[in-house]
C-alpha cells in the first residue's frame, strides 16, 4: 500500500472535517449536549464529523474496518481506522482550545497512518510507517531536552476513572518540583502532537481510549520519539495509558512514572 499517498488523502479528509467543527463553533447550540457519563460529553458535532470521516475513509481504503468513537461504524478487519472525530469536546463546548480530529490507519495491529489536525491554530499533524512526521507539510522532530529539569511535561486529569489518583497525584506534585512546569490542554491527542514538534517535552495519562492516543502516538514515534505504557511495553493504544517523551528523556521520565502510577 501507498502511505504517502493515503496520509494525503487522510489529511483532507482530516481538514474536511475540522472545517465543519469551526464552523459549528461559531452557532453552537449548548442544549444539545449529551451526556455518556461523568464528565463524558458528546453532541451533534461528534457525531455528524464521524459520519463525515467515515464516509469520506471508506473511499480511500474501502476494505479497512472501523473502531469510531460513537459508534458510527465498527467492524474490526486486518485494516482498521481508529477515529476520535472530537478529541477534546469539553474543551469545544466552553469555546475552549485546542479541540482536533484525529485519525490512525492500522495494519495488522500496527499504526501505519497518522492524522491530527487541531482545529484552533488550524494546524495538520501527520505521519506515515517510515516516512516521518509533519506539520502542515513540514517536517518535525521531538526536542532534545536531556533532564527532566528541562523538560515541560503535559497530563492529562481523569475525568471518571479515578482508581490510581492517590498516585497521579503524587506524580504530579513530583513534577511540580522537579521540571519546567507541568500543562493540562483538555486534548490528549493535542498533547502527542505537541511531543512529536518539541513544544511538550514529555506527556503522561491514564484513562484514554484508542481513539485518544492512537493517532498521536505514532506521529511521535516517527518523530523520533518513545511511546509505552506505565510499565515500560507497548500496549498503550488498547491499555488505557501512555508515555511519551523524546528519546533523550524518556527512560527516566518513564521511572518516575512507574514509581508512582504502578
Amino acid at each position: 500500500m501507498d502511505y504517502a499517498k493515503i496520509c494525503r488523502e487522510v489529511e483532507n479528509a482530516a481538514q474536511k472535517a475540522a472545517q465543519y467543527i469551526k464552523n459549528e463553533r461559531q452557532k453552537f447550540d449548548a442544549s444539545k449536549i449529551e451526556v455518556k457519563g461523568k464528565n463524558d460529553f458528546v453532541s451533534y458535532v461528534d457525531k455528524t464529523s464521524e459520519k463525515l470521516l467515515v464516509e469520506e475513509l471508506s473511499k480511500i481504503v474501502p476494505e479497512a474496518g472501523f473502531i469510531t468513537e460513537e459508534g458510527t461504524k465498527k467492524e474490526v478487519k486486518t485494516l482498521n481506522w481508529i477515529i476520535d472525530p472530537l478529541d477534546g469536546t469539553t474543551n469545544f463546548i466552553h469555546g475552549l482550545c485546542p479541540h482536533c480530529v484525529s485519525i490512525a490507519l492500522q495494519n495488522n495491529g500496527k499504526t501505519v497512518v497518522g492524522v491530527v489536525f487541531e482545529i484552533g491554530l488550524q494546524e495538520c499533524f501527520s505521519a506515515y510507517l517510515g516516512g516521518g512526521a509533519f506539520l502542515n507539510g513540514k517536517s518535525i522532530k521531538v526536542s532534545d531536552k536531556q533532564t527532566l529539569k528541562d523538560s515541560l511535561v503535559g497530563t492529562g486529569f481523569p475525568y471518571s476513572d479515578y482508581s490510581k489518583l492517590d498516585g497521579f497525584m503524587k506524580s504530579m506534585e513530583f513534577m511540580m518540583r522537579n521540571t519546567h512546569g507541568m500543562r493540562r490542554l483538555g486534548s490528549a491527542a493535542t498533547d502527542l502532537v505537541y511531543v512529536a514538534c518539541g513544544r511538550l517535552d514529555t506527556f503522561y495519562e491514564y484513562g484514554l481510549s484508542p481513539w485518544d492516543v492512537a493517532a498521536g502516538a505514532f506521529i511521535v514515534e516517527e518523530a523520533g520519539g518513545k511511546v509505552s505504557d506505565f510499565s515500560g511495553k507497548d500496549n498503550y493504544i488498547f491499555g488505557k495509558e501512555i508515555v511519551a517523551a523524546n528519546g533523550l528523556v524518556f527512560n527516566k521520565f518513564l521511572e518516575n512514572i512507574k514509581s508512582f502510577m504502578n
